[in-house]
């Protein structure tokens, strides 16, 4: 016996065409409109209880929204990707726009909106970003980049979903690309010892605290007496900005957030020595330009010359100095859980990605102490 829905409800069949359908195994599909007006099919429901129970769901949560709602949301749904992204855009208030705002604005006005920007929001499915993924990678996008753009288009889609642009997830599904990171080049000791030579004294001195403190080139631009907090203990506060070419917050930090880390010995003396022999600013800065703050341009430009007059091992570059001293406290068995935290990495997954190869000998050198303890136990 046929069952009656109510006018709106939407219906429920079987495509499968066999003579007594409500006898056949295959699954019922149902037809419905949703709250923005689109007519859209759910399929895989058993029964016809299922499918009318589904059907009374969806009906009763269309008959408690709002018409105002309702009209809002066809309205915002039919915003093209690229007239949205320009209104999220300065919503994100908690943005640094020196740095992480260019690259969302990079990836926006380069990627996204090229590709996506004029199709409406309500008609963006997981295939549709499917293919934008297919697009980048046909284009030669880095894995890297593909990775970034993704995740901002993704914010941006579920910002609309969240607001009703959409009946479903545009992204549900849809998988990260993958990005394997290659593996870091690193300086051999020997080679830090001739750089340090070779280098004039502010670079060396840069190179100094990358590869005794692990400072990134912007935090070692910005070194400073005051940081300098114990005999030991080195602060680190700040970083010049290789955008704004002055003093800005930490990578990963907050505004007034900083990270200790250890200063050794040889690192805190040749601190000393070069503030002895060149002064400070009034601000304790040791590293500084005509302009006031020693800038990632006149780094680069004694960078350009050291390895000119120093050919560089493999593949290393300035950052390397950073990575020799994850190398030096990793290949000690200091733990990566304190090198993440002297290094200011937004999380061990990441210390852990780029140098786990840096502790060979690990599971053998595990096995060799557990073997010892059972045999104490024993």
């Amino acid at each position: 016996m046929a069952r009656q829905l109510a006018r709106g409800m939407g219906s429920f069949f079987k495509e499968c065409g066999c003579a007594k359908p409500t006898r056949c195994p295959h699954s019922y599909s149902i037809r419905f409109r949703d709250a923005l007006g689109k007519q859209r099919e759910e399929s895989g429901y058993g029964t016809q209880d299922d499918a009318i129970e589904r059907l009374s769901q969806l009906y009763a949560e269309k008959k408690t929204t709002a018409p105002s709602v309702a009209a809002a949301r066809r309205e915002l749904g039919q915003q093209t990707v690229g007239e949205y992204a320009k209104k999220w855009r300065p919503r994100q208030r908690k943005m640094t726009e020196y740095s992480t705002g260019e690259h969302v604005d990079s990836s926006i006005n380069v990627h996204i909106v090229p590709r996506l920007g004029s199709r409406k929001l309500n008609s963006v499915t997981p295939i549709v970003v499917e293919r934008f993924l297919d697009e980048m990678e046909d284009d030669g996008v880095g894995r890297g980049n593909q990775v970034n753009i993704f995740r901002v288009l993704k914010t941006i889609l579920r910002d609309a979903y969240a607001k009703g642009a959409m009946a479903d997830d545009p992204v549900k599904g849809v998988q990260e690309p993958e990005y394997v990171r290659e593996q870091v080049a690193i300086p051999s000791l020997a080679y830090v010892k001739q750089a340090l030579v070779v280098a004039d004294e502010e670079l060396a001195l840069e190179i100094v605290v990358m590869a005794g403190c692990g400072l990134r080139n912007g935090e070692a631009r910005a070194v400073n007496v005051n940081n300098v907090v114990a005999q030991d203990v080195y602060r680190v506060r700040e970083q010049i900005h290789s955008n704004t070419l002055k003093p800005a917050k930490l990578k990963h930090r907050k505004v007034g957030e900083f990270r200790e880390v250890p200063l050794p010995r040889s690192v805190r003396e040749a601190i000393e020595r070069y503030e002895e022999k060149h002064g400070t600013t009034e601000d304790g800065y040791l590293l500084r330009g005509p302009g006031g703050y020693f800038t990632e341009g006149m780094e680069r430009r004694r960078v350009k010359r050291l390895f000119a007059n120093l050919p560089p091992e493999e593949d290393v570059g300035m950052y390397g100095f950073r990575h020799y001293f994850a190398s030096n406290a990793l290949g000690n068995g200091i733990p990566i859980t304190d090198v993440a935290e002297w290094m200011g990495h937004k999380s061990i997954e990441e210390t852990y990605r780029t140098y786990r190869h840096l502790m060979p000998g690990s599971i053998t050198k595990a096995a060799r102490i557990l073997d010892a303890g059972l045999w104490e136990a024993a």
